[in-house]
């Protein structure tokens, strides 16, 4: 009976093994087309920690866009409000307090030095985009409506500088002459 089990535990390991090989596959040719390497989006949070302070659990991350990636291993979600106010650019460091009721305070504890562009408002599938030349990034969707701004209107951005993203923060609205 215990060889039965093994033999199945054996062929969801090899299985699993093929779909992670596939979707690497995936992945490389999706980047391919888009002219990113993977190690330009792989995130090392080596540098990271998470501690206990009190009855709190905090955690050190970094900010990858709509979500974080934290020391401890885990993705935890970011309110949207929260990034598009403090204008988070993909790779801050920030920290989270767990409090044991479960309550999360978010702050930004060492932001990455970032660069200034100027491109159009545009969307695609639904998403917030900004556009220029071979690049689009995408953009908080609650960043847009809450100012209003709309297709076409040239946009102030954040990009970390010298690193590659896939998002950018929004600074401002160009006001059109």
């Amino acid at each position: 009976m215990e060889k039965k089990k093994i033999l199945a535990i054996k062929d969801f390991i090899e299985s699993a093994e093929k779909s992670v090989k596939n979707a690497k596959k995936l992945l490389t040719e999706i980047l391919r087309e888009e002219w990113v390497s993977l190690d330009e989006i792989t995130l090392d949070t080596s540098w990271l920690s998470d501690y206990k302070s009190e009855d709190n659990k905090i955690v050190e991350w970094v900010f990858t866009w709509e979500e974080m990636l934290g020391a401890d291993g885990y993705r935890y979600p970011v309110p949207s409000n929260y990034s598009s106010k403090s204008k988070l650019v993909q790779w801050d460091k920030l920290k989270l307090t767990i409090d044991p009721t479960g309550k999360m305070l978010y702050k930004q504890i060492q932001p990455i030095e970032r660069e200034t562009k100027v491109w159009l408002l545009a969307k695609d599938n639904g998403k917030f985009q900004v556009v220029a030349e071979w690049m689009s990034y995408n953009v908080l969707t609650a960043a847009v409506t809450h100012f209003k701004w709309e297709i076409g209107d040239s946009i102030s951005i954040l990009l970390p500088a010298g690193k590659a993203a896939t998002f950018a923060a929004i600074e401002a609205v160009i006001p059109k002459a």
